[in-house]
């Protein structure tokens, strides 16, 4: 499934930087990540990286507005690097 930033977020900009698929932006009040181009870093990485450098707790969770399995997170992953 997506990640979502919560209002807990405090836009420290920690996280927009470490998200290999441009998947997180600046919105009106806070970070926002696109459902569309999270992969949870898979196919990038072990853990979402954005999860790793948050400074807080909780700040960013798993959305349940867009639940995926982690195969279709990975296919994901190869439609937005252009791999099909």
């Amino acid at each position: 499934m997506a990640l979502l930033i919560t209002e807990r977020c405090t836009n420290c900009d920690m996280c927009e930087p470490e998200c290999p698929n441009s998947a997180i932006v600046f919105a009106a009040v806070i970070y926002e990540i696109d459902p569309a181009r999270c992969t949870e870093c898979k196919g990038h990485y072990d853990e979402p990286t954005c999860q790793a450098v948050c400074p807080i707790s909780r700040c960013i969770v798993p959305d349940p507005q867009h639940i995926e399995t982690d195969d279709e997170l990975l296919d994901k992953f190869v439609a937005l690097q252009g791999l099909i």
